[in-house]
């Protein structure tokens, strides 16, 4: 028998089948799971909260590439005890009612989900030291609209500047505000986040983490200063962290996530359509607008600029609102 090679040899080949488990649509239905809540997250280890218990866990396989995030509210399974050394496995995630995003910058196809489940975002920012930036505030503003979550803007170190520059840019869009002074009283910030998931966002050196530790005294989150060259701040916060805020009794007042001092807030996620929707009275005036109307200023038809003629129209209002349209586009530097 010849050891060559025909080119007819492969009619008669069969390649070995594989044996592998056969395919099932039956999935665990984890009955003994429990529900908890992630407080942060480093390096693929999830710390999480299961009735007051500290936990670690793991994402299970059958999850995927799916993202986990601070806020999330999963079921777990395993070992929950939280005891040293022990690990869980997070084997489903359950809906979000928000979701925080942004793009690492405007050109960035890729959203970044930094938060879930939170229901206001305080955007903090200090008066002076370093100074304001506007744009970078316009943008967490038009985040926080179109993620359904209610803004408030915490002004910090009122005892350098006058805060009422910058709240007369913002009162025409109906955004809450609270002024604080460093070493001054915070009752009025408690009462605002009473009752409720926020999360805090802002540049590096405005004070959050200052803010943080004298909302949680147990919080021990670091403090950085602010480069007297360059006027920014240094990052002290590597990661988001969930924290309960202390009530009159053992149960939490609310909840506060912590975030790192963020430079940009790309939008690349949002249109025109996105924004004007966080806004009814504006949008009612927009129903005759042409199609794919940006409702910009430029705009040679929009629906706006004819309620603003009719009196039917804040003009201060709707400025505000073409300008939270532009930071879209602008930098955020």
């Amino acid at each position: 028998m010849s050891g060559r090679y025909s080119e007819h040899d492969h009619e008669h080949y069969e390649r070995p089948r594989r044996h592998t488990r056969p395919r099932t649509k039956d999935r665990p239905t984890y009955d003994d799971a429990v529900d908890g809540v992630v407080v942060t997250v480093d390096r693929g280890r999830f710390t999480l909260l299961i009735d007051g218990t500290t936990v670690m866990a793991m994402k299970a396989r059958p999850l995927g590439r799916k993202g986990v995030v601070v806020g999330d509210r999963v079921r777990v399974v395993g070992d929950t005890s939280g005891a040293e050394g022990s690990l869980a496995r997070i084997v489903e995630v359950t809906p979000r009612t928000t979701t925080l995003r942004r793009t690492a910058d405007d050109d960035d196809p890729v959203e970044r989900v930094i938060v879930s489940n939170a229901e206001q975002l305080v955007v903090v920012t200090a008066l002076a030291d370093p100074d304001p930036q506007p744009r970078l505030i316009d943008r967490a503003l038009v985040a926080a609209y179109v993620a359904g979550m209610q803004p408030l803007l915490c002004l910090t170190k009122s005892d350098l500047a006058d805060p009422e520059t910058l709240l007369s840019t913002y009162r025409s869009l109906g955004v809450p505000w609270v002024v604080t002074r460093r070493g001054g009283d915070l009752s009025e910030v408690r009462e605002l986040l009473r009752g409720r998931t926020s999360v805090l966002v802002g540049s590096s050196g405005v004070g959050k983490s200052t803010l943080v530790n004298a909302l949680v005294p147990t919080a021990h989150r670091d403090v950085g200063i602010v480069n007297a060259v360059t006027g920014r701040g240094r990052h002290t916060s590597t990661s988001a962290f969930m924290l309960a805020l202390p009530g009159p009794s053992s149960s939490p007042d609310g909840w506060i996530i912590d975030t790192p001092g963020i430079r940009s807030f790309g939008l690349a996620h949002v249109q025109p359509e996105d924004l004007i929707g966080a806004f009814p009275d504006l949008d009612e005036m927009t129903e005759e607008c042409p199609r794919g109307c940006t409702h910009g200023t430029d705009e040679p038809e929009c629906g706006l600029d004819d309620a603003i003629e009719a009196g039917h129209a804040d003009p201060e209002r709707v400025a505000s609102f073409r300008r939270l349209l532009a930071a879209r586009s602008e930098p955020a530097y």
